[in-house]
């Protein structure tokens, strides 16, 4: 499998990958730079915020629910407009939204944490059906949300506490069921994980920060694959493409010394594998 460079834009801090299946298009943003980024054949695209903005779901082949410092909003990337849904954190000055993906249920779960990673700063919550629920309190970088494509998971981490969880969830509406079970230490293995997609089979891959990996983790936890990619900090994946045979990453180059930047010349952009050993499930829109 040979890795392409997908977009050689610099990031500090490549994150929220999302392929949108209607318009076959990928998006990321660069959180510190308050971007949300795309191409088109050779075009790239950039909108620019106020605030930070780091995590996305499709709602129409038109609409993308954003995550901002302190809400959600319905962006419409024809226009580049932006309508208020939900406050997040709103009183909190100290925390910014992090990772976050749609679930099966058309319902949009979004983790914060602390701008200077303070310890325990951060949550993961649920929107769905108009109502905003804090699901876990307490954590400090909240990544690796995703979803099993029986909808009977979700997959979350702590990159603070180098800990992925799986939480089963209910089939009538996808609420947390019971409470969730450690899936991999990864401290122990000696990786950070960041953010993660799952495929059609039900594997998670998941980035690894500082390792220039994305792990791919059986649903009995066990490593099955391992994708090297040209920069240190990759920070979250996702499947397109027309076959959903393609990995994106994004990067960072946010926090690398000049040296290690000579080191990764690549640090900070937006890669692509393509390969048959990836066999992606297409992203759940989100209703509101």
């Amino acid at each position: 499998m040979e890795v392409q460079v997908f977009d050689d834009r610099v990031c500090q801090l490549g994150e929220g990958a999302l392929w949108h299946p209607e318009r076959q298009q990928f998006f990321w943003f660069d959180i510190l730079q308050n971007r949300l980024l795309s191409r088109v054949g050779e075009k790239a695209l950039s909108w620019q915020f106020e605030e930070h903005v780091s995590a996305a779901g499709w709602v129409d082949r038109n609409s993308l629910l954003i995550a901002s410092e302190c809400s959600l909003a319905l962006f419409n990337i024809e226009t580049g407009s932006h309508d208020f849904i939900c406050h997040v954190e709103q009183n909190n000055p100290i925390t910014r939204s992090n990772d976050g993906r749609a679930d099966p249920w058309g319902g949009f779960w979004i983790g914060s944490m602390g701008k200077a990673e303070e310890h325990k700063a951060g949550a993961i919550y649920r929107y769905y059906r108009g109502e905003l629920r804090c699901l876990y309190p307490d954590f400090t970088i909240t990544n690796s949300i995703s979803f099993s494509p029986n909808g009977l998971f979700a997959y979350f981490s702590d990159t603070g506490r180098g800990k992925i969880w799986r939480q089963k969830l209910n089939s009538a509406h996808g609420w947390p069921k019971g409470e969730p079970e450690l899936f991999v230490d990864c401290k122990a293995a000696g990786v950070n994980p960041d953010g993660a997609v799952v495929d059609q089979q039900g594997n998670l891959w998941c980035a690894k920060w500082g390792s220039s990996q994305v792990l791919a983790y059986a649903p009995d936890s066990e490593v099955i694959a391992t994708v090297t990619l040209p920069a240190a900090q990759i920070t979250c994946p996702a499947f397109g493409g027309e076959r959903l045979n393609q990995l994106f990453a994004t990067s960072a180059a946010n926090g690398l010394s000049t040296q290690q930047l000579a080191q990764q010349p690549l640090a900070g952009q937006t890669f692509v594998v393509t390969g048959d050993a990836f066999q992606g499930q297409a992203e759940h829109a989100v209703i509101l």
